[in-house]
This record gives structure tokens, C-alpha cells and sequence, in this order.
């Protein structure tokens, strides 16, 4: 085993503080990689604050590395030392079952294991995360960075990325679609983006007038303001795709009026009870509401080559570890844009 400097929670109410943890020794089919990068996920904080239940204490969050490799497994062929490498939101599966048999492993139908908080099948206990030094692997779930991006901001493509890359392939959005992104933070500035790319057609649909220049920066068509009753009749009935980032609970009849018959609206961002819906808005248009979890390893790889094509990068704001609560408590205020990346060197100096 090897002693690895770690932040972690140990109560809902704790702040997060060092923690010396133990990763295991590298097995045949293992990659140790030393963290130079974790983002910030607001995932990070429910499960440091139990606030989605399940938490065993003390947690180390993150789920969106970026590192070099250090060392190999005698059967790893895939990678080499010192390459630049991403761990996301899972680090092992069943790999025998239809979904991961699919490259979904996210959708492992025995439960697949996270990279954190989550049973470790190999060591015992639970999974430690990215907010940490170091991390041992395996292969499987280790992903090809490019050297050609902005390392540090590469990070949070991990999920942030994924999860907005995802639903706009699975759904095929393509050139002159009329796409809608609701919500503009950390995962809806990645689906302007992405969507901007994919040569879509991209409004930003926001409550907040203020946030509409930046939109039109990060590549918006144009911007729609959900408060605004007569903005929203006027295009009802026109969008191909609508992407929810919204992280919360709320009432989602005035955007399925805005999809065209047969059109779609995929939820990415409100894990909790949703108000109640009015059928009459989906029966009449066979509109449909659906929902997409992260990424496949193989998809989750494509995205990151897609980001490479593209120079497609997360905007982020770096912190040091020991920084972590007030970051927490940032996000919590949407008070970043748009999303945090620790840089673990200030961690990997206490050592």
C-alpha cells in the first residue's frame, strides 16, 4: 500500500481537512497516476454533505482527474509511463453484463463501481477520489488526454463534459438543428459549447438577462429568457432538442411547449423529485422527456478527442486544495465561472 495526502469530509457538517489515505500497490492490469488536476463537481458537495443519502464517512471527492502515469501493470500495453492521462466518474464495472458488454458501462446492470464513496471491490471499504495525490487504476478506465489542451482545464470534461456530450450524440444533434441549453453553469456552459461544434443552432435559455452576453461568448446563437412569457410563445413548437442542466426541482411544462412533435428533452442536472407534469403537453406533439447519465468509456473517449479536434476546453477558476470549502460554498452560490479545478500541487507539498 502507498500513504497518499488526501482531503476528505467526515461529517455533513465538518469542513473538509487532510487525510492520509492508502492506495493499493499496482496490479497486473493497474496505471498509478499522479494527480496534477481534480475538478469541482457540485456532485462532490451532496456527497460530502449526505445530501443525497449513502455517504460513508470520511469521503474523498472527485471524480474529474487529470494526471501522468507513474507506473504499469506487467499486462498494460495501452499506455506508458508519463503520458497524460483522465479518470472520471468510475473506475471499475462488471464488464460482463449487456451494458458494459455495450461500452455503457455507467449503466453497469450489477452496479458499477465510482470513484468514490462507492464499494472497492479490489482493496475492501469504499473508493477514494481525486482529491488526492495520487490514484491507481485500472486500464480500463484510464482515458488518452491531448497534450494540444489547456491541461488544467481539460478536467472537469470529465464529467461536466461527458455529461452534456452524451445526451447531444445519443440524440444525434447535427449541423442546423435548433438546439436549446437551459441553465447556464457548469454543465450548460459545456453543452454551448458542444452543441456550438456539432454546428447546431444554439439558444441559451436562462431566467437571468445578465448571463446572456456571456452565452454569446461561449458560442449562443441567441439567448431566450424563460421569464418572459411572450419571448417563449413566440418560439414554441420550434426547438429539435432541448439539453435541462437545471440542478433542481421544477416546473417543466413551459419548456416541453417549446419543443417541436417528436422532439425530445433530456435531463442531465435535477437528481430529485421534479414538480408535477401536465400530460397534455407531451401527448399532444409526442414530445418526449428523457434523462442521461455521464458517459460510456468509449464514448467518454470520443469526447475528449472531439474536444482535441475542436479546442474544446472547460472555463475554470484554480484553487488550492486548502481552498476547497470556500469553493464548496461558492458553488453552492453559483458564484463561479464555471467551474473549480484544484491544482494538487498544493496538496502534494504537505507530503
Amino acid at each position: 500500500m502507498t500513504p497518499t495526502a488526501a482531503f476528505a469530509a467526515f461529517s455533513t457538517t465538518e469542513p473538509l481537512a487532510p487525510l492520509n489515505i492508502e492506495r493499493r500497490e499496482v496490479g497486473p492490469h493497474d496505471v498509478r497516476i499522479e494527480i496534477e488536476y481534480c475538478g469541482v463537481c457540485h456532485s462532490d458537495i451532496h456527497t460530502a454533505r449526505n445530501e443525497w443519502g449513502g455517504t460513508q464517512y470520511p469521503v474523498v471527492p472527485g471524480h474529474e482527474i487529470i494526471g501522468r502515469v507513474k507506473e504499469l501493470g506487467e499486462h498494460v500495453t495501452a499506455f506508458k509511463v508519463g503520458e497524460l492521462v483522465g479518470v472520471g466518474c468510475m473506475v471499475d464495472s462488471c464488464q460482463d453484463c449487456d451494458s458494459c458488454a455495450e461500452g455503457l458501462e455507467q449503466y453497469c446492470e450489477k452496479g458499477g463501481t465510482f470513484t468514490y464513496n462507492s464499494p472497492d471491490k479490489i482493496s475492501g471499504g469504499v473508493t477514494y477520489g481525486g482529491y488526492s495525490t495520487r490514484i491507481v487504476v485500472n486500464e480500463k478506465f484510464v482515458l488518452h488526454v491531448s497534450e494540444k489542451l489547456d491541461t488544467k482545464a481539460v478536467a472537469p470534461l470529465l464529467c461536466a463534459g461527458i455529461t452534456t456530450y452524451s445526451p447531444l450524440r445519443q440524440w444525434k444533434v447535427k449541423a442546423g438543428d435548433k438546439v436549446g441549453i437551459i441553465g447556464l453553469g457548469g454543465l450548460g456552459h459545456m453543452g454551448v459549447k458542444f452543441a456550438h461544434a456539432m454546428g447546431a443552432h444554439v439558444v441559451m435559455i436562462t431566467t437571468s438577462p445578465s448571463k446572456g452576453e456571456d452565452a454569446k461568448k461561449l458560442g449562443a446563437d441567441e439567448v431566450l429568457i424563460s421569464k418572459d412569457a411572450a419571448a417563449m410563445q413566440a418560439q414554441a413548437n420550434s426547438f429539435d432538442f432541448l439539453l435541462n442542466t437545471i440542478p433542481v426541482g421544477h416546473n417543466m411544462d413551459p419548456y416541453v411547449a417549446l419543443l417541436k412533435r417528436d422532439a425530445t428533452m433530456v435531463l442531465v442536472g435535477a437528481v430529485e423529485p421534479l414538480e408535477p407534469l401536465n400530460g397534455a403537453g407531451l401527448i399532444f406533439g409526442r414530445k418526449r422527456i428523457a434523462g442521461s447519465l455521464i458517459g460510456g468509456i468509449p464514448e467518454t473517449q470520443e469526447m475528449l478527442d472531439f474536444c482535441a479536434e475542436h479546442d474544446i476546453v472547460c472555463d475554470v477558476e484554480m484553487i488550492r486544495m486548502q481552498d476547497i470549502n470556500e469553493a464548496y460554498d461558492r458553488v453552492v452560490k453559483s458564484d463561479v465561472k464555471y467551474r473549480f479545478v484544484i491544482d494538487m500541487q498544493s496538496l502534494r507539498e504537505t507530503e
